[in-house]
């Protein structure tokens, strides 16, 4: 009796490979591209790009030197995924200037367009090093864009999500992201200016805005930024956890730490808030604390929020109106009210069910 022929060790043996090199079989690997980090391969990541349309190209772990921005094509015809191993690293040269992001998604060869597939491309893995000066990720146009999984380090700007093809619409789906600044003066974690995201679960340190929303149509849940004290009182008084200027947006557990103001809306911001927090984990004399400020009328509908402040001296305010009259309120504060001792705060004419 002939013995029956197996492929399960083959099969076994070609899969346990795959997964040791961490790399998806059917991408187009990036490994050919000097990984080193001893010379600028900005080039040759374009080449390779341009060179393979509607395919996942790999890059295995390793230091990718960046001395210009790359871009993806946004045509869904063109586009491409990169997907970075989790210690693939792209780093930009010391000599950084471009005022353009690190990684452009979408940046050549516009389109509006999804019903073609190849609409849905992204940006996965990995670490983008911002050497202190650079901006991370940008997403330039396109209608459907993924970035996942993702660290940035040493960044000036994080992530800015552009204006998107459709009519300003970029609906893009941002999860899983961690970002830490440069503790620039200008630093920003995410900057969103189209319209219609999705933004879950991020973690963003050292700079000086958390968060700055100049679009709506916005979901952001799970959002925690945290500011990365300075002896510097200048600094930590412009501070702002999250700063909206259009309504239309909706919050969902997003937590200001430690920044001078929590939640600081522009003259048409607004939106839901639901059980977001504040939160001042130490504090001096000469700091200020802002739960909730409106430049114009306070027109955001706060619900089950949490603000803790120290009673340490510093001065605390709850809200914050430039103008009187606002259709907003906040519901169900869970707040040490005995420590606001702000003459400005107006959180009495606002609160609700407390």
């Amino acid at each position: 009796m002939k013995a029956k022929l197996s492929l399960l060790p083959v099969f076994a043996a070609a899969w346990q490979f795959a997964a040791y090199a961490g790399e998806p079989c059917a991408a187009v690997s990036a490994a050919g591209i000097a990984g080193d980090g001893t010379a600028p391969c900005s080039d040759a990541i374009q080449r390779l790009i341009d060179a393979n349309p509607n395919r996942e190209i790999f890059f295995p772990d390793g230091t990718y030197l960046l001395d210009k921005p790359v871009c993806t094509p946004a045509h869904p015809s063109k586009s491409v995924a990169l997907c970075l191993s989790t210690y693939a690293r792209f780093k930009a040269t010391p000599g950084w200037t471009n005022v353009e992001a690190m990684v452009r998604l979408g940046a050549i060869h516009p389109a509006n367009n999804i019903w073609l597939p190849g609409s849905w491309y992204w940006l996965k893995g990995g670490i983008i090093d911002g050497s202190g000066v650079a901006k991370g990720v940008s997403i330039d146009g396109g209608r459907e864009t993924l970035v996942a999984d993702v660290s940035m380090k040493g960044v000036l700007v994080g992530l800015h999500i552009k204006r998107g093809a459709n009519n300003g619409s970029s609906d893009a789906d941002i999860r899983n992201v961690n970002i830490v600044g440069n503790n620039a003066t200008n630093s920003i974690g995410v900057l969103v200016d189209g319209y219609d995201n999705t933004l879950a679960n991020m973690r963003i340190y050292a700079v000086a805005k958390g968060v700055v929303v100049n679009s709506g149509g916005n979901s952001l849940r799970d959002i925690h930024p945290l500011l990365a004290m300075k002896n510097d009182r200048d600094f930590f008084a412009r501070s702002i956890g999250f700063e909206i200027n259009s309504g239309h947006n909706w919050m969902d557990y997003c937590y200001s730490d430690q920044f001078a103001t929590g939640f600081k809306f522009g003259k048409n911001g607004g939106g839901v808030l639901d059980k977001c927090f504040c939160f001042w984990y130490s504090s001096k004399p000469w700091m200020r604390h802002v739960g909730f400020s409106s430049i114009g009328k306070f027109n955001a509908k706060v619900l089950y929020p949490t603000v803790v402040f120290r009673n340490s001296g510093a001065t605390n305010c709850l809200i914050e109106v430039g103008e009187p009259y606002g259709k907003g309120f906040i519901r169900d504060a869970e707040c040490n009210l005995s420590c606001i001792n702000d003459m400005r705060d107006a959180s009495a004419q606002y609160r609700k069910d407390l």
